[in-house]
């Protein structure tokens, strides 16, 4: 234990040396009043009812990107965690191993990669970033999934199995009731999580909420720069609030 901590503070030693910090600059009166003076250009945020309609149109886009996304990934995230699985221990399970190794090749690519790339053959617009959202959470939802069917208590599936109940039918009505809550919880969970992610990805080019972030940012738009923020606060707030209650109603 004692060597292991002295390697981590190590380790962590190392990476303060290696980066160029310059933390007395940035703490600098200069470096505070130059940021003071960079704030002050977002007040006050844009009000036009104009410009704010264009925003409750891209938030709405954002918050479609981030659902349909999280929605198609936990489908095919389901369909892949079964191969995935060893549902019991007489199971072969053949299919891990390949399986495994795509969750992983899914989930190890940022979405804002897959954007980037998907935005080659999808063009500019949501629909890129919709599938960068399904790629990637389909990855980390497939092993979510996979560990969870791999847990699930296995009382009354063996009930069924020694029956002669074909798997089928055991993995139907044993062993999906017992892990739909915490299905359900993770599927939500990653929502959260996509819901940034999807505000993010239009700053290459995927559409909603990013995409006008990026424009108005670019031509030094501060005041519609500091409204699309706060729709973006506000949605993302919104959204995690529902979320969790929703967590909470299942898992209670």
């Amino acid at each position: 234990m004692i060597g292991f901590s002295a390697l981590a503070l190590a380790f962590l030693l190392a990476c303060f040396l290696t980066l160029d910090l310059q933390l007395a600059q940035f703490l600098s009166p200069q470096a505070a009043a130059s940021m003071g003076a960079f704030v002050a250009e977002f007040f006050p945020p844009e009000r036009s009812p104009v410009f704010l309609r264009k925003v409750l149109l891209a938030g709405w886009e954002t918050l479609a990107m981030s659902a349909l996304g999280t929605l198609l990934a936990a489908l095919f995230g389901l369909a892949l965690a079964l191969p995935a699985a060893r549902l019991h221990p007489d199971d072969r399970a053949h299919a891990q191993a390949p399986t495994r190794l795509l969750l992983n090749a899914l989930r190890s690519v940022p979405e804002l990669v897959w954007a980037a790339l998907l935005l080659i053959s999808a063009g500019l617009g949501p629909f890129a970033g919709t599938l960068a959202l399904c790629l990637h959470t389909t990855g980390v939802l497939g092993r979510l999934f996979a560990e969870a069917l791999e847990n699930a208590p296995p009382g009354p599936a063996q009930a069924l199995r020694v029956q002669g109940v074909d798997e089928d039918r055991i993995l139907l009505w044993a062993t999906l009731p017992q892990l739909l809550p915490q299905l359900l919880s993770y599927t939500l969970y990653r929502w959260e999580n996509n819901i940034r992610a999807a505000a993010v990805l239009g700053v290459v080019g995927a559409g909603g909420l990013g995409q006008m972030l990026s424009f108005h940012l670019g031509l030094f738009h501060m005041p519609k720069t500091a409204t699309i923020l706060l729709a973006m606060l506000l949605m993302v707030g919104l959204v995690d609030a529902t979320s969790w209650l929703a967590r909470r109603w299942l898992t209670r």
